[in-house]
């Protein structure tokens, strides 16, 4: 008896350390696998629908021509649209200061879909002023080795366009004496030296009359 049960505690023994054991074939080093993820492929047209990150945001330019130019900055920002500047259509050189007395006579871009950040500029003439028939009047560019033709600009471009250096009179051709104050106000009739004339550092002379007057 004491046989018997000597083995059969051998036998339970020896089946527990089998169960315990390493599984037949597996090293001692191997390690579990990691179950690997698939990234679901994207389509050509999912990629094409996808919005670049480098895409600049569009919108609507409405048309502003024959509005007041403060009407057509608050619409333009209203739209979108914040980078905004006007110039003076007529040519003259002057600064919008006050924009409700001014309107638009024609604006960059034309109406349409562009980029938010594009820059909107508004050709401008007072309320009272009709606007020019053939498009905005360029400014002269600045002056190089000759005297450009300022004739019917004003006297504000003149100096804007002469080199900083130059020695400028400027004469009222009227009869009536006045002193040239505002330099946009006034048109140039002639200048001393002529238009062609070299420039080589000589004083010029602007003979002028207010805009609405006869040289």
């Amino acid at each position: 008896m004491r046989i018997t049960r000597t083995s059969v505690a051998a036998a339970l023994l020896l089946a527990a350390l089998t169960a315990c054991g390493p599984t037949a074939g597996a090293g001692t080093d191997a390690k579990p696998e990691t179950p690997t993820l698939e990234t679901p492929a994207t389509s050509a047209d999912e990629a094409t629908q996808q919005p670049s990150a480098d895409t600049e945001p569009t919108a609507t330019l409405p048309e502003m021509v024959g509005k007041g130019l403060q009407s057509a900055q608050d619409e333009a920002q209203a739209a979108g649209f914040y980078h905004l500047t006007s110039h003076d259509a007529l040519g003259r050189g002057r600064n919008q200061i006050l924009d409700r007395n001014w309107k638009v006579c024609s604006q960059n871009p034309t109406p349409g879909t562009h980029p938010t950040d594009t820059k909107v500029d508004f050709g401008t003439a007072k309320l009272e002023e009709t606007c020019p028939a053939g498009g905005d009047q360029a400014e002269p560019e600045e002056a190089g080795s000759s005297m450009p033709d300022f004739t019917g600009k004003s006297v504000k471009v003149a100096r804007q366009a002469l080199d900083g250096s130059t020695s400028i009179t400027v004469n009222d051709v009227s009869g009536q004496g006045r002193m040239v104050l505002m330099e946009s106000n006034w048109q140039v009739c002639s200048t001393d030296p002529a238009a062609g004339t070299k420039l080589d550092g000589q004083p010029v002379t602007i003979e002028t009359v207010k805009f609405g007057e006869s040289c």
